[in-house]
């Protein structure tokens, strides 16, 4: 197929190697000024992989859209609606959208596909990708599952199909709210994973990942999806990925913000705890491990303070 990737960071750039690894045309688009596509283009390498000689590199975004059967998009989240504004203006239709990234537009608490349906014309097709596993790990041989979802069973089933591998299997979801907001929610979990790191506290990781997979379900189902879906992949399949990885971008910055150190990569839990906190007022439900990340990264909240709050609250019942 030809599959053309929005995006030349870290992840879109593997998503790239891999859809040619495993038999794709694959194009990667990147604006003019990016910095990444500049070191592609002159060296056709970043930090983490080679790419294949038969990428092509463009900055016209006309051209990307033209190339791909498949367009991934892998860019911030926050970003996602000023980029699917442009695609929309050259009047596209017919094709499948593949979203890479895991985020909530923190200024409406939307669901990336919701922006999608919502400025894209209809007889395109939305999708998203997301579970599991580290450009490192990935490029080293060691395999991971990843998940698949959309609002049309077929759509997610010829996706799957389409790039499956030994080294990514491929898993159908059937809950598309919730794993798009299980995958979010799993960076907010991360960035408080790095903070108890820093604290040394990392004992309480797992009193993290059982509360916040239960916090996480209650919201789901609040919002109509399957309250057990964010015990799968999309949230705390993904846990292992973000919670104690040394390659979590999310758990890298709450550990180094407790240490009063620079995080100068992208941590998109930065931006979904607040999203996330317009969500649980909206859907009225308690949000606490969400909410005291938020008020530590976006309010200037104390952070040792909100975290042993948090996990030495009054006693109550588990669920």
């Amino acid at each position: 197929m030809n599959i053309s990737v929005l995006g030349c960071g870290r992840w879109g750039t593997f998503l790239a190697w891999y859809c040619s690894s495993i038999g794709h045309d694959v194009l990667i688009w990147g604006r003019e000024n990016s910095r990444s596509l500049l070191s592609l283009q002159s060296e056709r390498k970043n930090t983490y992989l080679q790419l294949q000689d038969s990428i092509i590199l463009t900055t016209s975004l006309e051209d990307a859209l033209n190339h791909g059967d498949y367009i991934i998009i892998s860019i911030s989240a926050q970003e996602l609606r000023g980029l699917v504004r442009v695609i929309a203006d050259l009047g596209v239709v017919g094709k499948t959208f593949i979203l890479c990234m895991k985020g909530i537009e923190d200024s409406s608490g939307k669901r990336l596909s919701q922006i999608m349906t919502e400025e894209l014309e209809t007889s395109n097709k939305i999708a998203i990708w997301v579970g599991p596993g580290h450009v490192q790990d990935f490029i080293s041989g060691i395999p991971n599952c990843m998940l698949i979802d959309s609002v049309e069973i077929n759509t997610t089933r010829e996706i799957a199909r389409n790039v499956s591998s030994d080294l990514i299997r491929f898993y159908y979801g059937e809950d598309l709210i919730e794993n798009e907001i299980g995958a979010a929610a799993k960076n907010v979990m991360g960035i408080a994973a790095g903070m108890l790191d820093g604290f040394c506290y990392s004992s309480l990781k797992g009193a993290l990942m059982a509360r916040g997979a239960r916090e996480i379900s209650r919201l789901v189902n609040a919002m109509g999806g399957k309250e057990i879906t964010p015990y799968g992949l999309s949230h705390l399949g993904d846990y292992e990925a973000t919670l104690f990885s040394q390659y979590s971008h999310n758990r890298k910055f709450g550990e180094m913000l407790v240490k009063g150190d620079k995080f100068d990569k992208l941590a998109e839990g930065v931006s979904t705890s607040k999203a996330l906190v317009l969500l649980a007022r909206d859907y009225n439900v308690e949000l606490p491990i969400c909410a005291a990340v938020n008020d530590i990264v976006n309010n200037g909240a104390h952070a040792k303070e909100v975290l042993l709050d948090l996990f030495l609250r009054p006693i109550k019942r588990q669920f």
